[in-house]
């Protein structure tokens, strides 16, 4: 029995070191990348360790490296503002995730909390939105904001996705329905209003699915490339994700500057990796609580 239990312990571990080394490797991958000469990649594509170990990859990103020497290592003269680009990410994914999770938490309580007719039919109307794939809203959502001449805009980024997440009204609908409502009652009997309720009582209890949907949200709308790529065109809005496509596109060479561009892409990664490594434990508890009711 023991050997049994021996072997079955020895298999879920191989299984969890695979699974970790996946994972892992294509983020040391991306690291090695960006600490190599751009040159010596080329000779050596399948070395493991850095080639050529230098920081120019990382100067030339922040601005920090000369056109000769951007060249003379392989890379192509161009570099990017990453300051401003990053400040365009952080207003885009802030602006959007925080309306997006305003009203629909609105919206779940109004579903899980509420007496109104229709409230059922309404809900399962919003349920058959998680089985549309987004990329058919796009169109409509482009010529919208094309016809209210918000194009270039953060207003035109954020507008279309702002008022509806038929997965975050769910979300919070299904954990709402497991709260105690004594006290809302009580609440209600000694004269509080819905609005004071929900805000004073109920988003307090929901604070952690907030939390975990806001964290999810914000890092979604960070990744976001296609919807900005049509909505956009003016650098002064567009967000860091467009900047590396266009810096992997400047480079006039044969070989594009792929130690820049993996450098330029942990940088833009690593506020998402820091923020999922303090908030990841929230998340999954969040989400394992908030099962279907």
């Amino acid at each position: 029995m023991s050997r049994k239990l021996s072997i079955g312990r020895a298999a879920a571990w191989t299984y969890l070191v695979g699974v970790l080394f996946v994972t892992i490797f294509p983020f040391y991958w991306i690291l090695r990348t960006a600490l190599s000469d751009n040159y010596a990649l080329s000779a050596h594509p399948a070395s493991l360790l850095p080639v050529g170990f230098t920081w120019g990859p990382f100067q030339r990103v922040l601005g920090l490296a000369t056109t000769e020497q951007s060249i003379a290592e392989g890379g192509s003269g161009a570099s990017i503002h990453i300051g401003h680009y990053l400040l365009n990410s952080v207003i885009y994914a802030s602006l959007s995730t925080g309306l997006i999770v305003f009203f629909s938490t609105l919206a779940a309580y109004a579903f899980a909390r509420l007496q109104w007719r229709g409230r059922d039919f309404m809900f399962s109307l919003f349920l058959t939105a998680l089985m549309v794939p987004g990329i058919l809203t796009l169109l409509p959502n482009f010529v919208l904001v094309k016809e209210l001449g918000l194009l270039n805009t953060f207003t035109g980024l954020i507008l279309p996705g702002a008022l509806f997440s038929a997965f975050n009204i769910f979300f919070l609908r299904q954990f709402m329905l497991g709260l105690s409502t004594e006290i809302e009652e009580a609440a209600l009997i000694d004269g509080a209003g819905k609005l004071r309720v929900l805000f004073g009582i109920t988003l307090p209890m929901t604070s952690g699915p907030i939390v975990t949907l806001s964290i999810l949200g914000f890092i979604g709308m960070w990744n976001d490339y296609f919807w900005p790529l049509l909505a956009t065109s003016d650098d002064s809005v567009q967000p860091l994700t467009l900047a590396l496509a266009v810096f992997k596109q400047s480079s006039p060479q044969s070989q594009p500057d792929w130690a820049g561009l993996m450098a330029a892409t942990l940088v833009a990664a690593l506020p998402m990796l820091a923020l999922f490594m303090v908030f990841g434990r929230r998340i999954v508890n969040s989400i394992g609580f908030s099962g279907i009711k």
